[in-house]
C-alpha cells in the first residue's frame, strides 16, 4: 500500500499520449497533481482553469470531480488556489523511470521464502485433513473461519448460497479469473482495472517493476489477473463455488467482479479507488469489499502540525474525494465493507503513526513519526456509510493485530490469528485458507517440481486433471470479505429486482441493519484489558495489552458482534 495516483509517465502511457520509450525518458520536470473540483462546478470550467494554469488532464472522474493532472508549471497549485471551480490541489509525484534490472528471479524469491520459513513465519504445525461433511468441499475441514460464522453445508448453505444476480466488487490488487475455484463465478466482461503499473518511486526503489514485463509493454494488466495474490484470496473467501474442488466461499453462488484499485505491489492510490467506486455505483454492483487504506497516509489529517501545508492539502483532498466516491456508490445501492486495519491500535485514541507517507513522491521522502489524534481519518474504513470490520481468531478472540475502537468497529469477522493457540506459539493453520494464483505459487518457489507444495502454508487440491492452490493468510483483509460475503447473502435473500441493471438490489442501509442485527453479540473479555502473549519462532516472548470498551451490544473489539451467515438468512 503506497501513495495517491500513479507516475506521470505511466499515466500518460496508459492514456495513449506517449510511447513506452517516451514514457521512460520523460522529463523529470513534469509532475502530477490530483485536483478536486468544487461540488456543483461544471467540469468544463474546471478543465479550462487547469489548462490556463498549464496543466493537462490525464484522467478525469466527472462523477465526483477528481482529476489527475500533468504539468511542467511549478506554480500550478498556486495558480488554481483562488479559482471558483477548484476545491483542492495536491502535489502528487515526480516522474519515475523503469529500472534496467528485471524483477527478482524465481530462485531469489524461493531463497527469500526459505529464509522466512526458517524464522518460523511460514512453518506451522502439521495439517490434518478431516472427513468433509455432506456436500461439503474437499478442504472444508480446514475452513474453521466459515464454521465460526455458520457458512457451511449444514448451516447457511441449506437456506441461501447466493444469487447469480448479486454482484460483489473486489476493490483489490486484481483477481485471478482463471483460478478453478473462482472462474465459475467470475464476470470477466464487467471487470475493470483502474490502475497503471508504477515502475519505481522517486527514490528509485522498485514498485511494480518495469512495464517491459507486461506482454504489450502498456503498464496495464488485464482485468482478470492478480500479480500480488491478495485480491484472489479476498475474492475466493467471498464466492468460491461449490464445485467439489478445494474450498467454498461464504456466498458460493454470487457473481465476482474485479474492480482493481491496487497496484501489483499492494499500494492503493486515490484516483483508482475513486474510479472503482463510481464504476460500482454506475454498474449495479451490490457489495464492494475494500481491504486496504488509501496511500500514502494511513491517517489523513487536515491540521496536523507535523505536516507541511502541501501534505495537509493532499490529505484533505484524499478525505473529501474519497467520501464523495463513497457517497456516490452508497446512493446507487452499493453496500460498502472495509477492513479495519492491522495496526493493533485503538482508532478512538491518540496514537503514533510512523508508517506515513509510505510512498516516496519526491527524492528523499520517507515515513516519519506523527502524533495522530482521533480527528485524523483513515480512508476508506472511517468513511461515512462504510461497514468497518475487525478480525477474530479461531477462539473468537479479537486477533492480536486487529485495530479496534468503540464507535469505530461495526462488526467482527474471522480473519485469522496464528498465535491463537493453547501455548501461544505460531500455527499458520489458524490463519484463513483461500485461493492462490498458480502462477504466483510457481514463481515464488513454494512448489516442488511435481507441483506439490513444499510449505504447509500452501495447500493443493485436485479434481481429476484439474488442480488448484490455496494459501493461509491472516488479517482484517481476510475478515472483511467474509463479512462482505454475508452482506451478499442478505441481498440474495431479501433483495428485489433491479430493473435498471438486472439481478437483485437492496438498500445498503437495510443490508447493514440486517448484518448488524443478526451478528452474534460478543462481550468484551474479562478483564477488559486483554493481554496478548506471542512466543515468536525465535523463542522471544512478546506481549501487548488492548483495552475493550463498550457493552455486549456494541463494543470496540466486536462492534455489534461477529457476523453470522446462518442468522442472516434463516
Amino acid at each position: 500500500m503506497k501513495r495517491v495516483i500513479v507516475l506521470a509517465a505511466c499515466t500518460l502511457l496508459a492514456a495513449g499520449l506517449v510511447t513506452p520509450a517516451e514514457a521512460n525518458n520523460a522529463s523529470a520536470s513534469t509532475v502530477e497533481y490530483v485536483v478536486l473540483y468544487k461540488e456543483g462546478a461544471q467540469p468544463a470550467a474546471a478543465r479550462q482553469a487547469i489548462e490556463a494554469a498549464g496543466g493537462t488532464v490525464v484522467r478525469e472522474n466527472t462523477a465526483v470531480g477528481v482529476a489527475t493532472i500533468s504539468t511542467g508549471n511549478a506554480g500550478f497549485a498556486e495558480a488554481l488556489a483562488a479559482n471558483a471551480s477548484i476545491e483542492g490541489v495536491a502535489h502528487n509525484r515526480t516522474i519515475g523511470t523503469a529500472p534496467k534490472a528485471a524483477r527478482a528471479t524465481a530462485e531469489q524469491v524461493r531463497r527469500a521464502t526459505e529464509a522466512v520459513e526458517k524464522e518460523g513465519r511460514g512453518a506451522p504445525a502439521a495439517t490434518k485433513f478431516g472427513k468433509p461433511g455432506p456436500k461439503a468441499e474437499p478442504l472444508s475441514e480446514l475452513q474453521w473461519d466459515l464454521k465460526q460464522i455458520h457458512a457451511t453445508a449444514d448451516g447457511s448453505y441449506k437456506y441461501e448460497q447466493g444469487d447469480r444476480g448479486v454482484t460483489v466488487g473486489i476493490l483489490d490488487t486484481g483477481v485471478d479469473g482463471s483460478h478453478p475455484d473462482i472462474a465459475p463465478n467470475f464476470n470477466r466482461a464487467l471487470s475493470r482495472n483502474f490502475t497503471v503499473d508504477i515502475p519505481v518511486d522517486a527514490n528509485g526503489a522498485e514498485v511494480d517493476g518495469p512495464c517491459e514485463d507486461e506482454p504489450d509493454q502498456s503498464c496495464n494488466d488485464p482485468a482478470d489477473v492478480d500479480e500480488n495474490d491478495h485480491g484472489t484470496h479476498v475474492a475466493s473467501s467471498i464466492a468460491s463455488p461449490i464445485n467439489k474442488l478445494g474450498i467454498a466461499g461464504v456466498a458460493p453462488k454470487v457473481t465476482l467482479v474485479n474492480l482493481r484499485a491496487g497496484q501489483d505491489s499492494g499500494f492503493f492510490f486515490l484516483q483508482p479507488s475513486v474510479d472503482a467506486l463510481t464504476y460500482a455505483g454506475d454498474h449495479g454492483i451490490d457489495v464492494v469489499n475494500m481491504s486496504y487504506y488509501i496511500d500514502p497516509w494511513l491517517f489523513n489529517c487536515v491540521d496536523n502540525p507535523a505536516d507541511s501545508p502541501a501534505d495537509r492539502a493532499e490529505q484533505a483532498v484524499i478525505i473529501r474525494a474519497t467520501q464523495r466516491a463513497l457517497n456516490y456508490a452508497h446512493n446507487r445501492g452499493v453496500t460498502l465493507v472495509a477492513a479495519a486495519g492491522n495496526g493493533a491500535t485503538d482508532y478512538t485514541k491518540t496514537i503514533t503513526d510512523a508508517s506515513s507517507p509510505d510512498f516516496a513522491s519526491e527524492p528523499g521522502e520517507a515515513p516519519r513519526s506523527r502524533t495522530i489524534p482521533p480527528s485524523c481519518i483513515s480512508m476508506p474504513s472511517e468513511g461515512e456509510h462504510v461497514i468497518s470490520v475487525s478480525s477474530t481468531g479461531i477462539s473468537k478472540r479479537k486477533a492480536y493485530y486487529s485495530d479496534y475502537g468503540n464507535g469505530y468497529i461495526d462488526v467482527a469477522s474471522p480473519g485469522g490469528d496464528v498465535y491463537d493457540t493453547a501455548d501461544n506459539t505460531r500455527d499458520v493453520t489458524k490463519a484463513t485458507l483461500s485461493a492462490y494464483p498458480e502462477a504466483l505459487a510457481r514463481s515464488s518457489g513454494v512448489l516442488n517440481p511435481d507441483g506439490t507444495p513444499n510449505t504447509p502454508a500452501v495447500v493443493r487440491d485436485c479434481r481429476g486433471s484439474v488442480c488448484a492452490y490455496y494459501q493461509y493468510l491472516q488479517g482484517t483483509s481476510m475478515a472483511s470479505p467474509r463479512a462482505a460475503g454475508v452482506a451478499a447473502l442478505i441481498v440474495s435473500k431479501y433483495g428485489h429486482r433491479d430493473f435498471r441493471h438486472g439481478g437483485l438490489t437492496l438498500s445498503p442501509d437495510v443490508v447493514e441493519s440486517v448484518l448488524k442485527g443478526t451478528a452474534t453479540r460478543t462481550a468484551c473479555p474479562e478483564p477488559r484489558a486483554f493481554t496478548y502473549t506471542r512466543i515468536l519462532p525465535t523463542g522471544q516472548t512478546v506481549t501487548a495489552t488492548h483495552t475493550c470498551e463498550g457493552s455486549r451490544a456494541r463494543n470496540g473489539f466486536y462492534g455489534s458482534g461477529i457476523v453470522d451467515a446462518l442468522n442472516a438468512v434463516r
